[in-house]
Parts: C-alpha cells; structure tokens; sequence
C-alpha cells in the first residue's frame, strides 16, 4: 500500500509512505505506487498510532454494555491501535485464563490490538496478590485493582515489591474511600448547590502521596490513574524531581471539563475521579504541557443507556473516551497552544508506548504499519449515534471540535476510512 502526499509527524512537506508486510518500508517523495492500492492523503497528517493506558472493553461477563468486538472498533476510530483494557471484568482479570481469552478473543476482531492490565490481587479484593509473573508471561502488561483503590499500604508495598520482577508498573486508581463513601461529585460549591454528597480533593492526592512514599522506598513503578487534581499533579512533579519511579496520566474529560457539567444532575459527566474546578483543570493542562503528566488516557467507561438514565444518585460513573480524544486534545490543548504538536505526538503515543513497552513507531523503515491519518484542522460536531461503541454516553454530544481522525491503519491493514470503521 502506498500513502500519498501526508505531513509526516511535525513535517512541513508532504511525503509517501510505502507500507508491505504489515511495516513502513519506505518514506520519500514520488514513491512508486506498484500493484497495492493507493491512498491520498492529501492534506492530512501521519501521526503514530494513539495507545490508551486505561479503557475498559466489559467483555468477558458485561457485553451488555458493549463487547471487544465494538471495543476495538470504537479505538480504531479514535486514532488508537492499542489499548490497555482494566482487569474489572467478569471473572476479574486475575488469572491466566481470563487474560489468554482477552487477548485471544480480542485479536479475531479488525480494530486496536488490546494488551490486558492484570489485576493486583485476587478478585481485586486488596487481600492477596495475583501471580504477577505468570499474569506477564501470559501478556499482561501492567498490575492494577482499577476502580478498587489499593486501600492497604502493607499491600501497597507488596505489590511494588513483587511487579519489580515482573518490569510492569502498579497502576493504581488514588481513592481514600473513607472519605468519599456516597459521594456523587467534587465536593465544592456546586456539590452543595446541587445537594450532592461530595468527593473531596483530598481523598485522592492522599492516596497519591502514599503511594509516591512507598515506590520511593521500595524502588517500584507506580502508575497514578486519571489525576484530577492541582496538588494531585504537584504531588508528582515534585515527586519525578527527586527520582521516584512514577508516571501518570490524565484524562480529556478532566482537561475539558469541570464540575459545571455536572449542574442540571447531568449523569454523563459523572465520572471516578469525578470532574473538578478550572483551576484543577488549568493544573492537569500544566502537567501535560511541562511533562509530569506523561500520557492522555481516556478511561473509556461504556455504559448501558439505562444505566446514565437514572437519578444523579443511582447512575453508574464514567463515560465512553475512544472517539472524542484526539479531537479533545486538539481543541482544549493544541489549537489554544498550551501544547505543540511534538508534545500531543509524545503523549498519546510515544510515552504510552514506552510505559506498555510496545514498540516505538517513528516512521523509519522497519517501524510497525500502526498510524492514523489526521485533519487537524477540521471542524465537526460529536454525535454519539454515530459511535462504533455499542455504548453512547458522552457528555459532548452536539459539541463542536477541531481536529479528526481519518483513517487508521493497524499492522499496514487500514481498518477506518473518512472518520469510519471498515474493519
């Protein structure tokens, strides 16, 4: 297949890029075209293949609310080629078996390869750790209890200690549930005008500073799931400056929104961490642009329609994240020029990459054939009827955003044609 006349990365000509045998073979200018097809790229940009740290695809035991099949399809129109799925499926991720089905199961479906995150301990009870080395060897490529906070600090450290053999991160999702049972949102003046029980700032960056406290001690990899928070993002800036093994990332839904989303009891922006104040979300843009925050992550949380159209109360949290991210981060980061392009390049491929230990893709000859093909400068509107997902809930339906995923390409094979899945 040969790619004709893309922006290649941040370059400022357009360049052909030849792709056989699921690699990049070849970029110049006028490459022959030979007996493959031919896509015209004129206008768009070749950017690396987007990878997600932190989705959830509810397959096995909750198809329900979507399945690997729409999963996969749904990234792939995103720009991403691989993504991280949570271990709170059903059975929970925390044994060989379940993590053999994922991966294969997932790799029958046209659409983003999935690398599962094993759960930390079994039954993502915090009680006793899973068999980490036998969960990596099956292809797991990172530990977490995912929405169950790592709660025991002796846990905590165990869990550090062992993952240290495995070469994988602990990623964990900073809640100190004791102060935040019932909550529905951040706790603050909106929480109170709407008569919400909040979820305080503090109970997260607790757990954050817990946990930079014993990866320091221990020599472990701690990963911070979707911070939310000002001091949250302090807390590791000053963490990464005195040498702690820590990475993080941050979610478009908190760089885009605040709590304000919530006011009308408007349950598809309840979210875990829930949306915070502009300043918060002003502190995560920082984060992103200096590097403390290493990746964008969507959490990608497919729901049930029956589950979001209930009271503010009973709604379940999260949101879908796939098909809204890039065109996020270029509209709340990119085009206000908080971030360049290298940047966005580096957060939602390259340092994802890296934390999953997938391999770099930079165009040379001999990279993986995983990219996207990027308008960056087109204006479209969200219409979540159109997702690939099964699932719909978004709080951005109707929204105008600049920049778009064309097409997507994983191992050489194109999978997304003008912004559609064509497996």
């Amino acid at each position: 297949m040969l790619i004709k006349n893309a922006y290649i990365l941040t370059g400022t000509e357009p360049m052909d890029i030849l792709i056989a045998e699921g690699q990049i073979r070849a970029v110049g200018k006028n490459l022959p075209a030979g007996d493959g097809p031919v896509v015209d790229a004129t206008g768009l940009r070749a950017l690396p293949g987007f990878v997600d740290l932190h989705c959830h695809l509810r397959e096995p035991g909750q198809e329900y609310k979507d399945d690997l099949a729409h999963g996969v399809a749904s990234a792939a129109v995103g720009g991403f080629t691989d993504i991280a799925c949570m271990p709170n499926t059903q059975p929970v991720a925390d044994q060989k078996t379940v993590i053999a089905y994922i991966k294969k199961m997932s790799a029958i479906c046209p659409g983003a390869r999935v690398h599962p995150v094993a759960a930390a301990s079994m039954g993502l009870k915090g009680e006793h750790l899973t068999e980490m080395i036998t969960l990596k060897n099956e292809g797991a490529v990172a530990f977490s209890d995912d929405g169950s906070p790592i709660c025991n600090a002796a846990f905590m450290r165990r869990a550090l200690t062992y993952a240290k053999m495995t070469g994988l991160a602990v990623m964990n999702h900073c809640e100190e549930l004791s102060l935040t049972q019932g909550s529905q949102m951040n706790e603050g003046i909106v929480s109170t005008m709407m008569g919400l029980k909040g979820y305080p700032a503090i109970a997260e960056e607790m757990m954050i500073a817990r946990d930079l406290q014993i990866a320091d001690y221990v020599g472990g990899w701690v990963h911070i799931c979707h911070v939310s928070t000002a001091a949250g993002v302090e807390l590791i800036r000053q963490a990464k400056a005195r040498g702690v093994r820590v990475t993080c990332e941050a979610t478009p839904h908190h760089f885009s929104l605040t709590e304000e989303a919530c006011i009308g009891y408007n349950t598809m922006a309840k979210v875990s961490p829930p949306l915070r104040t502009e300043t918060d979300r002003q502190a995560i843009i920082r984060g992103l642009a200096d590097g403390t925050i290493d990746a964008i992550a969507t959490d990608h949380a497919p729901h049930h329609p029956d589950e979001k159209s209930q009271s503010f109360d009973e709604a379940h949290k999260g949101m879908v994240g796939f098909e809204t991210a890039f065109a996020l981060a270029v509209t709340e980061l990119l085009e206000p020029c908080h971030i360049d392009l290298a940047r966005l390049i580096e957060l939602l491929s390259h340092a994802p990459r890296k934390i999953i230990h997938l391999p770099h893709m930079a165009f040379n000859p001999g990279d993986p054939a995983d990219f996207t093909l990027c308008d960056l400068n087109v204006r479209w509107v969200v219409k979540p009827e159109h997702f690939a997902s099964k699932a719909k809930n978004t709080p951005f339906g109707g929204r105008e955003l600049t920049g778009r995923v064309m097409a997507t390409f994983v191992g050489g094979r194109q999978i997304v044609e003008n912004a559609r899945f064509i497996g």
